[in-house]
């Protein structure tokens, strides 16, 4: 069994792929990831943390702690956001928070500096056409559904449509994020916004990672850079301000930047 196998039903597309992005020594993973945003104001240095920082490892016994690729919940005790903005994006998320309710997961997550104060660097990758495609639906509220699940679904749309409100105040454009449609994405830039409200700075990446034979063929997969601009842009329209993508959004005195990025990670099924 490979460290990939331990991943379970995510061990190949963009879920492996994203713990080999941040596989490695320190100032190697910043240097990566200050060169996938691309911006001369956005950096990450050796000092800042990111989820996930590596692959699984093997114990003694043979079997895998997944620990080093859990993906980030950003209102979780975690040093990427202090306490007290976790605990309100806790509260503005969710109605009830007994039991444990999951809160969204980003593929990468890490802090950084952005225009010279701490910030967060935020991605949500994709490998091939059908993690795209499957992200297009809403929030469903599955039956039958506890009190509880019932009060979250209707925050959630709240929150949803208060970010909506504020990016359009941000950008002066069309915003038509929603609970009930594109909710990943939706989610994404809600989150996004929160955060920068909360005076923290963020740079939310849509990566695409190209040529990912092992799980997608012919085209399925995504070929360039441009290939998957025009992939992101085609399946946010409507959805987000179509002028928002690499353009710096003041939301409260705090800058947003949503990227569209693309890289080639190599990755062989099997073999790692």
């Amino acid at each position: 069994m490979s460290w990939s196998n331990s991943l379970g039903k995510d061990s190949r597309g963009s879920r492996p792929r994203c713990v080999l992005l941040v596989d490695g020594a320190k100032e190697e993973v910043a240097a990566r990831l200050t060169r996938l945003v691309g911006i001369d104001e956005v950096e990450v240095s050796s000092g800042d943390l990111w989820m996930p920082y590596g692959r699984p490892l093997e114990r003694k016994d043979g079997s895998w702690d997944a620990g080093p690729a859990d993906e980030a919940e950003l209102d979780k005790a975690t040093d990427l956001v202090p306490g007290p903005m976790r605990a309100h994006l806790t509260s503005w998320w969710l109605a009830a928070a007994d039991h444990g309710p999951r809160t969204p997961n980003w593929d990468i997550a890490s802090s950084c500096t952005i225009r010279g104060k701490k910030g967060l660097l935020l991605v949500e990758a994709k490998a091939h056409w059908n993690e795209v495609k499957g992200s297009s639906a809403g929030k469903k509220l599955r039956a039958p559904a506890s009190e509880n699940s019932i009060k979250n679904h209707e925050r959630i749309g709240r929150a949803i449509e208060e970010a909506a409100a504020g990016l359009r105040s941000a950008s002066g454009g069309a915003w038509r994020i929603g609970r009930d449609r594109h909710y990943q994405m939706s989610n994404r830039f809600a989150w996004s916004w929160k955060l920068a409200t909360l005076g923290m700075p963020v740079v939310l990446v849509y990566l695409g990672f190209l040529y990912a034979t092992d799980i997608a063929k012919g085209g399925n997969l995504f070929h360039s850079a441009e290939h998957w601009e025009r992939v992101v842009t085609s399946h946010s329209e409507g959805v987000v301000d179509s002028s928002c993508w690499g353009r710096w959004l003041d939301v409260n005195g705090a800058p947003l930047i949503p990227l569209i990025r693309a890289v080639r990670q190599p990755f062989q099924y099997r073999d790692v």
